[in-house]
């Protein structure tokens, strides 16, 4: 068994991390890069699934370090000082190890940045025939990408970027929800209502998403749902990596506000505009026009709100 232990509340959601994050002793250098937000906050929520490529093709630590170099067009791993050549063995690690955690029912994951096995942006890539540039992928990080398209994945140094963290975090939920939700056997009837629930944070992500997914979901009855799911699940997720901004969110409010429109008297209803307007413009966060409208929803309720 592969996870971590934490709290037993949070079994349920598994990420799949590097190693060294977790605070334990797998770096070049004996070391290790223990992030305190992972390992405290975000331990109270998510069960890890540790993962150190350079650790389990049996290198060791400490250990020679290494780099990316592109040679003749391929990105190859290559020792800094013997400049042993372990491509072809990080290759045929990944291509195994990614298939092997398909038994943990991931519903994420995070890599450790400039690594050259799992930083997944910018990773530092050498090159005899032009200068140094940085637009390369660990060759783990690469394999995992490939294997699983959908899964959530993020980098801890932009974990540091609080809306890069809150993204990553939604489309985790996200990816547990749908997980959840495909391991129920669903049919037509049940993507409807799955889709129901979800509309509304899609939209606040991306109109154009939105629209294609009630597209998908309004010919599921017409086709195999086993044909439909994946396309949705490629679509939703898709949907959830567009960053949403106030604007967005604030379109979101006014369509919800819409379902009050006939139930709420006018002063009510200035109250609303001129909360979400002011969460519009900066001046207060989020949570404070949603608190109102779920008020007013309790006392007049729509049941797919």
């Amino acid at each position: 068994m592969t996870i971590s232990k934490q709290k037993e509340s949070n079994a349920e959601i598994h990420i799949g991390i590097s190693r060294c994050l977790l605070g334990e002793n797998v770096r070049y250098d004996g070391g290790h890069k223990n992030d305190s937000f992972i390992t405290g906050t975000l331990s109270n929520y998510f069960s890890w699934v540790p993962v150190c490529p350079e650790m389990e093709i049996g290198l060791g630590s400490p250990r020679e370090s290494m780099k990316l170099a592109e040679i003749n067009g391929t990105l190859h791993l290559i020792t800094n000082k013997t400049a042993q050549d372990l491509t072809d063995t990080m290759n045929d690690y990944a291509k195994t190890r990614t298939a092997e955690l398909q038994k943990e029912s991931l519903h994420g994951f995070i890599l450790k940045k400039d690594s050259p096995s799992c930083g997944i942006f910018r990773v530092r890539v050498h090159s005899d025939s032009e200068s140094n540039h940085r637009n390369g992928r660990g060759l783990f990080a690469e394999a995992l990408m490939s294997q699983y398209p959908d899964l959530p994945m993020e980098e801890e140094g932009r974990l540091q970027d609080w809306k890069l963290r809150e993204n990553f975090i939604e489309r985790v939920f996200s990816y547990y929800r749908w997980l959840n939700f495909v391991n129920s056997h669903p049919r037509a009837k049940d993507l409807v209502k799955f889709h129901m629930q979800q509309k509304l944070a899609i939209l606040a992500h991306s109109r154009t998403h939105y629209q294609k997914l009630g597209q998908l979901v309004a010919q599921a009855g017409k086709k195999q749902i086993t044909k439909v799911l994946p396309e949705y699940r490629a679509l939703y997720m898709s949907a959830l990596t567009v960053h949403t901004t106030r604007r967005k969110h604030a379109d979101v409010l006014y369509h919800l506000l819409g379902y009050l429109k006939k139930v709420v008297d006018s002063q009510d209803k200035a109250e609303l505009i001129e909360t979400i307007e002011k969460y519009r413009c900066g001046i207060i966060p989020l949570i404070v026009p949603l608190t109102l409208l779920n008020h007013h929803f309790r006392r007049h309720p729509v049941s797919w709100v």
